[in-house]
C-alpha cells in the first residue's frame, strides 16, 4: 500500500500484525486513514513470539532490515507490544498502540483507546468511539438494501436463537419492499440458519461464504443495518459506513462495558432498538457518520508537526 506525491518523501508506516482480523482491521484503518491525508508507505510485519521479543529489544534488533526506517509503528493486541519497542528501539520512528495496552502507557509515544476501555483523554491519549476500522461513508448507499449482521455467544449479552429468529421475522414482514442481506460469524451458534425460515426478500452468506472485501463492499451499498448487540465492532463499523443502525435485542450483562456501550448509543440516538423501532417503525437517521480513523490521523499528524 503506497501512495507518493511529487518529491515529498512519503510517511514510512510499520504495522506489527498479530494476524487477527480484528486488530490487523484496526491498524490498517489508521494506516489507511494515514494514507488519504498525506504521502504514505506502509508495510505490514509480523509480531515476534514474546521471547524474542524480550530479547530484540535488549540487543536492540527488529525485523524488518530491508525495509526503510519507520516514521510510526502501529500495533493491536498485546502481542504486538514489544514487537513495537523492540522496532523502536531498533530503528527509530514513533511506536503508535491501539487499544489499552498490557504495558504502561508511557513506554509507547501515543496511544489511541475505544471509550469503552475506561483510559481518560491526555496530550497522549485519544479516546475513539469505538475501535477502529477500514470503513468510511460511502455515497450512494441504497435504501431498499438492507443489511443483517449476526453475532453469536459473547460474555455481554445472553444469546437466544428464538428472540433473534423473531426479530429478524418482523423485520422482513414490515420491510418488503428491502432486500435484506445476512450473515453470520464464527460465534453463531451451528443450528441458527438451519432454523431461519426462508423468505423473498432474504438473501442468506453464511461468514465462512465471504470473502475478505465482502463486508465493506456491502457497508458501500446498504442504507439499513441490523446488527446484534453483541457484535459492538460491527455496530461502529455500520456507523462508519453512514447507514441507520438498528440494533436487536437481548439481554445484557449489567457489568458489561460492550452493553454499556450500546446502551451509550441508543441513548444519544446513534442507533435504534428494536423494541423502539417496533413502536415507531423508523431508524434514528445517521446524519454524521463516524470517521474516527480519520480523526486520529489528524491527531497524529498535528502531533508529529510539533515534534519536527
Amino acid at each position: 500500500m503506497t501512495e507518493t506525491t511529487g518529491n515529498r518523501p512519503p510517511l514510512t508506516v510499520w504495522i506489527i500484525s498479530d494476524g487477527k482480523p480484528g486488530h490487523v482491521n484496526q491498524s490498517l484503518g489508521l494506516a489507511e486513514a494515514l494514507a488519504r491525508a498525506t504521502t504514505t508507505e506502509t508495510h505490514r510485519l509480523p509480531a515476534l513470539p514474546a521471547w524474542r521479543a524480550w530479547l530484540a529489544l535488549l540487543l536492540k534488533h527488529a525485523p524488518g532490515k530491508s525495509l526503510p526506517s519507520p516514521d510510526l509503528i502501529v500495533g493491536a493486541g498485546h502481542a504486538t507490544h514489544l514487537t513495537l519497542l523492540a522496532a523502536r528501539r531498533a530503528r527509530g520512528g514513533r511506536a503508535i498502540v491501539l487499544m489499552k495496552p498490557s504495558l504502561p502507557r508511557t513506554w509507547f509515544d501515543l496511544c489511541i483507546v475505544p471509550q469503552h476501555d475506561g483510559i481518560a483523554a491526555d496530550t497522549l491519549t485519544l479516546v475513539t468511539e469505538g475501535a477502529l476500522n477500514r470503513i468510511h461513508a460511502a455515497a450512494n448507499r441504497d435504501v431498499h438494501h438492507g443489511l443483517l449482521l449476526i453475532g453469536g455467544l459473547s460474555p455481554h449479552f445472553e444469546w437466544d436463537d428464538d428472540a433473534i429468529q423473531l426479530q429478524i421475522k418482523s423485520i422482513l414482514a414490515r420491510t418488503p419492499d428491502t432486500h435484506w442481506t445476512l450473515t453470520t460469524s464464527r460465534r453463531t451458534p451451528p443450528e441458527f440458519l438451519a432454523e431461519l425460515p426462508p423468505s423473498p426478500n432474504l438473501t442468506v452468506v453464511p461468514h465462512t461464504a465471504t470473502p475478505p472485501d465482502w463486508l465493506p463492499t456491502q457497508f458501500a451499498q446498504c442504507g439499513i443495518v441490523w446488527v446484534t448487540p453483541d457484535s459492538a465492532s460491527m455496530v461502529f463499523e455500520a456507523l462508519s459506513a453512514g447507514a441507520d443502525v438498528g440494533v436487536f435485542d437481548l439481554p445484557v450483562n449489567p457489568k458489561s462495558r460492550v452493553g454499556q456501550t450500546i446502551a451509550r448509543l441508543a441513548d444519544s440516538q446513534r442507533i435504534t432498538r428494536f423494541v423502539r423501532w417496533c413502536a415507531s417503525g423508523k431508524l434514528h437517521p445517521n446524519l454524521h457518520p463516524l470517521a474516527e480513523a480519520d480523526r486520529c490521523a489528524e491527531w497524529i499528524l498535528e502531533w508529529l508537526k510539533k515534534k519536527n
